[in-house]
């Protein structure tokens, strides 16, 4: 079959060749009505753009790519799901790639979408990655870059993120309020500004309802389902007293409710359980998992937007970057659901 061109549409309208470039590219000069005209009888044809040949003519290849630190968390995939989406919508496609937390394959996906000439890259670091160093040469090269999530702070460019401080206060106020006190934080060893914050929204939780901090619940490690397993077999051997566990994400949630259940634990009647992030699982295990909701696709689609909005502007780093921090939801389920009790102020 004959591959239709450009030149066909032509003869077919008995218009310029360069008239139905220009209405293809969208050019200002032509007029509505063209447009659509040139539009419909190029699907009608079957006609196909030569994506190859136009990024050389206009130096776009109208690809973002798309760095994160993996896939098998429906967190990272749903955010993934809400930048495609609006990408599609703009004529945009994705590169994506996994860093698998380490800084040294997130250096190699970095490498792989400078020599495909993205148009831009959006971004949410590795557990490893303490310095912005190969971001940093991203802004310096001029390319458009934007975070989620996870926001290396010497970098000031766009981002979006939750209030990781505010998701941290708001779970373990609801433990608080649920008649808990002896609660356990169980955070990263490592220092990314996200987990910090959650630490924070709890020892400020603790502090304004006058509950003192002990320092051996709060415990730091690799987040995994087997460390939270690991963490309430240390708890239960030690002989430290607790009540309800807070964790940093979910899947140490889950370990924490597995070693719980296996030790004889009721929960929520003995202890209470939060995590944090709202993957899929945490509503279908039993008991429900409560947790955070970080509104994940709209993450997504918030990035997407902000990037876009900014590269049409065009000199991308010149603006003030935005940094659009969305507003977390908590989620109580069967982990937590005791008898409330309204929290007193020690203050």
């Amino acid at each position: 079959m004959k591959k239709v061109t450009i030149l066909d549409i032509a003869k077919e309208l008995n218009i310029t060749f360069s008239t139905v470039a220009r209405a293809l590219n969208d050019h200002p000069a032509i007029s509505a009505a063209t447009k659509q005209s040139v539009r419909e009888t190029a699907e009608r044809l079957g006609y196909r753009p030569n994506k190859v040949a136009s990024s050389l003519r206009s130096g776009k290849t109208k690809i973002i790519g798309i760095l994160v630190p993996r896939l098998d968390v429906s967190f990272f995939s749903s955010v993934v799901h809400g930048v495609e989406g609006v990408m599609n919508e703009n004529g945009y496609t994705i590169l994506l790639y996994q860093s698998q937390e380490s800084l040294k394959q997130e250096n190699k996906g970095i490498e792989t979408f400078l020599r495909s000439r993205v148009d831009g890259i959006i971004a949410s670091i590795s557990l490893e990655t303490e310095v912005a160093g190969s971001y940093a040469e991203i802004r310096d090269r001029n390319i458009p870059l934007a975070f989620f999530d996870r926001v290396p702070p010497e970098l000031n460019v766009p981002s979006v993120t939750i209030d990781d401080y505010r998701g941290g206060f708001m779970a373990t106020e609801h433990l608080i309020a649920s008649g808990y006190r002896r609660i356990v934080h169980i955070n990263q060893y490592r220092n990314i500004n996200i987990f910090n914050e959650r630490l924070r929204g709890y020892l400020d939780a603790l502090e304004r309802y006058g509950i003192p901090v002990d320092e051996r619940l709060i415990i730091r490690g690799d987040f995994s389902l087997e460390f939270g397993r690991q963490c309430v077999r240390d708890l239960l051997a030690e002989g430290i007293d607790f009540d309800a566990v807070f964790t940093l994400e979910d899947f140490t949630a889950m370990g924490v409710v597995q070693e719980l259940k296996a030790s004889g634990k009721r929960i929520p009647e003995e202890v209470g359980v939060v995590g944090f992030a709202n993957e899929a699982f945490t509503s279908l295990v039993s008991p429900t998992i409560s947790t955070v909701d970080q509104r994940t696709v709209e993450m997504g689609e918030e990035i997407a937007r902000l990037f876009l909005k900014l590269l049409k502007k065009g000199d991308y780093y010149k603006h003030k970057p935005e940094k659009l921090v969305l507003e977390p939801k908590l989620l109580i389920r069967e982990s937590s659901s005791r008898r409330h009790f309204p929290p007193s102020s020690g203050r």
